[in-house]
């Protein structure tokens, strides 16, 4: 069978012409494939179309940790370089499953190729929105996956840091309750009158009060601190002053408070006193921190429903600063190692009806390429404004820059300066479609040392 009576079987080109197919034919390259070969490689320049005739090719996305398959490819399929299509490289490999023929056409035939066939120019478009809206829907899965991977890591050590103190802390308190309970047996054993057992409870919660008032101090000063208290115990015979005296500096003690409390009880008294008041603040301590700890779990689950909108419609009334501030908690693993975070908030702008977790998509993304730009050490400026009827999100960071030739393809599909299987070129294409969305657009302005993007949403328009 010929190149051209091949091509007869491919619904695109099946009605036409005798000499017409003769003559498309004589513009193709055929070619025999065998198992595992390679028609195409993924990042190389998109410069011809293929048509499919025998056998399966299977495309793939080899960058990143995993490989994806998009889309297998059976006779009569055509794919590859599509007229019209602004594709520069190609985004995946297509490598033959089985033994397969196809033919391809240089990119630079297609002009002549639409010329005497105009028939084509509509069929192949077609094709290309029907591939198009099929990518899209993968590029719109594949960038919210790898937006999730970009979280989740951070994520899950921002909650195993509280969790995990929390357990220390149940675990010291475990301990300290014990001992709380040994100190007190053997105060209890001791001969004090009815008014001072009733006083007590009251040196315990002066103590207590001096903790919550007492402000941090540095370490040369604690360390001064401890050395006086522990030596006004052993003065007064007090064992293991050295292990009372951090917790009585935690609470703000000083050795006059000891004096008073000395002259108070009897001197054999003290030790035990002193053990099970220090006990009860390391136990009001482990308490607070426990607290703390659930505090910041509960902190960040919420942030994640922020981030998401989790339980709500695809499109809301969103605060644009409650989302940036749930993005930036998202990845705060990423900010706390260099950067610093200025923020410039409007708080008088409206909450506006756009789709919330979409646009947190778009934060993430932005936020994370300008850390990715400042290799991780830098200003990250975040500003938002009201431009007439427009909200102006503004996210800038005082990186090397964006050089001019490179601002002219940013925003197009699979462009990206990052190494391979370090970016995959979608993050801003699904950016722009987001904002575009949401009836707003994007632009970017950059020299050495300050890069914006700004975003521009419409505000309602009772605002």
């Amino acid at each position: 069978m010929t190149l051209a009576e091949d091509l007869r079987t491919v619904p695109v080109f099946a009605d036409l012409a005798a000499d017409d197919l003769e003559w498309l034919a004589s513009l193709m390259t055929p070619m025999a494939l065998l198992a595992g070969d390679i028609i195409i490689r993924e990042g190389s320049p998109a410069d011809r179309m293929f048509v499919m005739l025998e056998g399966e090719l299977r495309i793939r996305v080899e960058t990143g940790s995993a490989d994806a398959v998009t889309r297998v490819l059976r006779p009569g399929s055509i794919s590859g370089m599509l007229p019209y299509s602004r594709m520069t490289q190609f985004p995946a490999t297509i490598r033959a499953v089985t033994a397969a023929r196809a033919a391809s056409l240089p990119a630079e035939r297609f002009p002549e190729m639409l010329a005497r066939l105009p028939v084509l120019g509509q069929r192949l478009v077609a094709l290309l929105s029907d591939r198009i809206r099929d990518f899209t829907k993968f590029q719109d899965q594949n960038e919210k996956m790898a937006a999730l991977g970009k979280i989740s890591a951070g994520l899950a050590h921002e909650l195993n840091n509280p969790a995990a103190a929390a357990g220390r802390a149940v675990s010291s308190l475990r301990d300290a309750i014990q001992t709380y309970r040994a100190a007190a047996a053997r105060l209890d054993a001791h001969s004090l009158t009815a008014e001072q057992r009733t006083s007590i409870p009251q040196w315990e919660q002066e103590l207590a009060q001096h903790t919550a008032e007492s402000a941090p101090i540095d370490s040369l000063e604690r360390s001064d601190c401890e050395e006086a208290i522990a030596a006004c115990l052993q003065r007064h015979g007090v064992e293991r002053a050295w292990d009372l005296a951090p917790a009585l500096v935690d609470a703000g003690c000083k050795a006059e408070w000891f004096e008073r409390l000395s002259a108070h009880f009897p001197i054999e008294v003290v030790p035990d006193l002193l053990a099970r008041m220090a006990a009860s603040l390391t136990v009001g301590g482990l308490m607070k921190e426990i607290e703390n700890s659930t505090n910041r779990i509960s902190e960040l689950v919420r942030a994640i429903k922020e981030y998401t909108y989790m339980d709500q419609g695809s499109e809301q009334e969103v605060d644009i600063h409650q989302g940036l501030e749930s993005t930036m908690l998202m990845l705060r693993h990423r900010l706390k190692q260099g950067i610093t975070v200025k923020l410039d908030f409007d708080r008088t702008l409206p909450k506006i009806c756009v789709r919330g977790s979409e646009l947190n998509q778009v934060w993430t993304n932005l936020i994370d390429n300008a850390v990715d730009a400042m290799e991780g050490k830098g200003e990250l400026r975040i500003r938002t404004a009201r431009e007439l009827d427009r909200m102006l999100i503004e996210i800038g960071d005082n990186g090397p820059g964006i050089p001019p030739e490179v601002q002219r393809h940013i925003f197009e599909p699979f462009y990206t300066t990052k190494g391979v299987g370090k970016g995959t070129g979608l993050g801003l294409d699904t950016a722009v479609r987001i904002v575009r969305e949401d009836r707003g657009e994007i632009t970017v302005e950059s020299v050495p040392g300050d890069t914006r993007f700004q975003i521009r949403l419409p505000l309602p328009q009772h605002a």
